[in-house]
């Protein structure tokens, strides 16, 4: 290992190799806590001829390589699956937006510039990129499209793999494959971008990418909606989806017991409605046409669904300053229930229709089968995505909460198979939902993603650990 570290750093140059122990102690530990596995050191190359060099001297030593983008996944995907065993690589060099072509609404990026990064460039050049996620903020692109992520805008536009015309991407042997297209229209043999996609970097690396963007909203009416039920939040869905599909861009559901927990630990927190509800909505209306009558069309579906009792009460954001605090609030979810103490998380979807069922179903089962568990339920309830998370009981211990994760996730999951959906709408499978994985998929399907594997990478050194 040593003389491969000595040809790595000759390879990569100054700052291209980290090995001092409290300097890689970061690159070993997921963003949860949950897996701690130290790098034998960390690899941070420059340039896509940087991660070809490293991936060619690492594959000559057999020596595993773990690609890490922000550290933001929330199933311990990006970090060494074994201690002491394994190299990580990390994209934060690669940080350039290379081009933006806003006539053609498309950029090209480094796979380490951060969404928000990105983001913030497409707005610049008059475009929008239109992902967002919690952690956009440290996400980086090479990460967002490796795990396919999702967010608060997929009901309009989809999934980081519907974004994506264009992959730069180096093999386990570095062999680089150069397909920046910026092309709507390419029907030239297997779409390739789509293998890496969510593919959770155990075929390739993605050091590049070209990515679709939208013409940026000339008008955004965002709204917060105290609702009686989850029944209650799909008619409000239906309601503004009949009216104008297109214009709607989120609709976020949030329980009663998530917004409690907010309020205990989000920072200056202040509810936007004047009185506690038992489930919420966040929804957001936009439009590229100057002249369109948004904010009517919002009022006028409000007030049918308030007279219909779909409704109890709403707030229509009435400054860019009054939106982001509304978002903020759906932001921070993740990061309340971390300081609340132990959870188990579950990305799940279904069904839209069976989404009422299952957040009922799920309540039942937690009563009867983990006492003191406090649901804490929200997500994307437009597309059927929903964060079914398990808060450890407030005056429970965190560690033993933890120890039965897994006997709560294997609940949860039989409900959410029985209403026909998946186990991971938009987290991935990383090392923590490797045995789901294993259950849940059939023989045949993961017996075609490991023939897909060897083919790309025979000695299995990408990312290992993770999916199977």
């Amino acid at each position: 290992m040593i003389n491969l570290l000595d040809h790595l750093a000759a390879a990569l140059g100054p700052g291209g190799v980290i090995i001092a122990p409290e300097d890689i102690a970061p690159f070993g530990t997921d963003w949860r806590g949950l897996v701690s596995n130290m790098p034998r050191a960390v690899l941070r190359p420059r340039d896509t001829a940087g991660v070809a060099a490293a991936l060619r001297l690492c594959a000559a030593a057999g020596v595993p390589v773990v690609p890490q983008g922000g550290n933001t996944s929330m199933v311990a995907g990006a970090v060494p699956s074994r201690d002491g065993a394994e190299l990580v690589l990390s994209l934060s060099r690669m940080n350039a937006v290379r081009a933006i072509d806003a006539a053609g609404l498309t950029m090209e990026v480094e796979a380490g510039v951060t969404l928000r990064a990105a983001q913030d460039a497409a707005r610049d050049a008059g475009a929008l990129l239109p992902l967002s996620i919690g952690s956009e903020g440290s996400a980086q692109i090479g990460g967002v499209i490796s795990t396919n992520a999702g967010g608060n805008n997929t009901l309009r536009f989809g999934n980081a793999r519907d974004l994506v015309l264009g992959l730069e991407v180096v093999l386990a042997d570095g062999t680089i494959w150069n397909g920046l297209r910026r092309l709507r229209k390419d029907n030239t043999g297997y779409a390739l971008r789509q293998l890496f996609a969510g593919a959770e970097g155990t075929l390739g690396i993605v050091t590049a990418a070209v990515l679709r963007l939208a013409r940026a909203p000339r008008q955004r009416q965002t709204c917060f909606c105290a609702i009686p039920s989850v029944e209650a939040a799909l008619d409000l869905f239906a309601r503004f989806r009949d009216e104008d599909e297109a214009a709607l861009y989120a609709f976020e559901y949030i329980s009663g017991a998530a917004m409690a927990v907010n309020q205990s630990y989000m920072p200056d927190f202040r509810l936007p409605l004047e009185t506690a509800s038992p489930h919420y909505v966040l929804l957001e209306l936009a439009t590229t046409r100057r002249r369109d009558p948004l904010r009517e069309t919002m009022e006028a579906v409000l007030a049918d669904a308030l007279e219909a009792g779909v409704i109890t009460d709403a707030a229509i954001a009435e400054s860019e300053a009054q939106r982001a605090a509304f978002w903020a609030i759906r932001e921070h979810l993740s990061e309340s229930q971390r300081r609340a103490g132990a959870s188990v998380k579950n990305d799940v979807s279904v069904p839209v229709a069976a989404v009422p069922s299952l957040l009922a179903r799920a309540a039942a089962m937690l009563g009867a089968r983990h006492p003191g568990a406090r649901m804490v339920a929200f997500g994307h309830i437009g597309d059927g995505n929903i964060h079914l998370n398990a808060l450890q009981p407030e005056d429970g211990d965190a560690a033993a909460f933890a120890a039965r994760g897994e006997d709560l996730m294997e609940d949860v999951n039989a409900i959410v198979m029985e209403l026909g959906g998946s186990f991971s709408a938009e987290h991935g499978i990383g090392q923590i939902k490797t045995h789901a994985f294993g259950q849940l998929r059939s023989a045949a399907e993961r017996e075609i993603m490991r023939r897909i594997r060897a083919a790309l990478d025979p000695a299995a050194t990408l990312n290992p650990g993770k999916l199977f």
